[in-house]
C-alpha cells in the first residue's frame, strides 16, 4: 500500500508498511501468513503500535499536568479518541526495523521509537516513549491482528487468563472498577495476567506473547481476526488515574503444532 521495508530470518519473514503507521503488514512463519490483511479501514488490520495513548480516551479530551484540556481527534471511533497518532502521522525510517515518529499538538516535543527484530522463531517488538519536555499524560501499546483462519489448520483459539478485568461501561470504556474476569467474547482490559497469553490454530501453529506489560486488552468480536494487546496502561488511563512506563517490550514466539 505504501513505502515498505522487508525483513527476513531463517523462519520468519515480514513486511513493514511505513506509510500505514509503520505497521507489520505481512508476517510469514514457515510460509503461513500470520497477519490480518488490509480490509479497507485503518484500525482493523496488520500489527501496529499505539501511542501516545492506547485504546479509547473518553470524548477525546486529554489534560496536561496543569489541568488544561485539549481535544484529540475523534473521527476514527466517535465520540472517543482511539489508538493515538501512530496510524495517522508520518514515521521516519531510522534503520533495519527501526522507526520513529514525532507527535503533533498537543504532544509536540514527544516522540516514539519502534524496534522490530527477528530472532529465529521469535519476533521482538519494542516501543520507547520520549517526552521531550511534553507534560501530557501518555501510555503505549501493541495491537496485533491475528487471522481467524490460516491457510491450514483449525480456527484461532485464545489461551488467556487474568486475575482481574476492568468493568466495561456502556460506552465501552473501563469504569475503573476491577472485577472477576467474565467469559468471552471480549473487548476488555485486564491486569494480573497469569501465564503466557497464546493464540493457536490446531494442527498448524501457535504464537506465545511474552511481555512484562501490566495491562492487556483482548478483542475477539471480529469474524476475521482476534487481538491480544499488551499495554503500559489501560484504555482511558488518564481518567482512571493510572500512569505509564516509558518502555514496552514484547516477544512473539512462533511454533508449529
Amino acid at each position: 500500500m505504501g513505502l515498505g521495508q522487508s525483513m527476513d530470518g531463517s523462519e520468519i519473514s515480514l513486511e513493514i508498511d511505513i506509510d500505514q503507521g509503520a505497521r507489520i503488514s505481512s508476517l510469514h512463519f514457515h510460509g503461513i501468513e500470520c497477519v490480518v490483511p488490509f480490509r479497507g479501514q485503518l484500525l482493523n488490520w496488520g500489527w501496529y503500535a499505539m501511542a501516545p495513548w492506547a485504546g479509547r480516551v473518553k470524548d477525546g479530551v486529554i489534560r496536561d499536568s496543569s489541568g488544561k484540556s485539549y481535544q484529540l481527534p475523534t473521527n476514527l471511533a466517535p465520540p472517543h479518541a482511539i489508538h493515538g497518532f501512530t496510524l495517522t502521522s508520518p514515521w521516519q525510517e531510522l534503520g533495519d526495523g527501526h522507526f520513529a515518529i514525532d507527535f503533533p499538538e498537543p504532544y509536540s516535543g514527544a516522540r516514539l521509537e519502534q524496534r522490530i527484530e527477528i530472532l529465529d522463531n521469535a519476533l521482538r517488538w519494542s516501543l520507547e516513549y520520549e517526552a521531550g519536555g511534553c507534560e501530557m499524560p501518555f501510555w503505549i501499546g501493541l495491537h496485533p491482528w491475528f487471522p481467524r483462519e490460516l491457510d491450514r489448520g483449525g480456527s484461532a483459539e485464545i489461551e488467556f487468563s487474568a486475575g482481574k478485568m476492568f468493568e466495561r461501561g456502556s460506552d465501552y470504556l473501563p469504569t475503573g472498577k476491577l472485577i472477576t474476569p467474565s467469559d468471552g467474547p471480549w473487548d476488555d482490559a485486564f491486569t494480573e495476567v497469569r501465564g503466557v497469553p497464546t493464540v493457536y490454530w490446531e494442527d498448524a501453529i501457535s504464537i506465545k506473547i511474552e511481555s512484562d506489560a501490566p495491562y492487556w486488552v483482548v478483542y475477539d468480536q471480529d469474524p476475521e481476526g482476534v487481538c491480544i494487546e499488551p499495554q503500559s496502561a489501560p484504555p482511558d488511563a488518564q481518567n482512571l488515574g493510572i500512569s505509564s512506563d516509558y518502555y514496552l517490550e514484547t516477544l512473539f514466539l512462533f511454533e508449529e503444532i
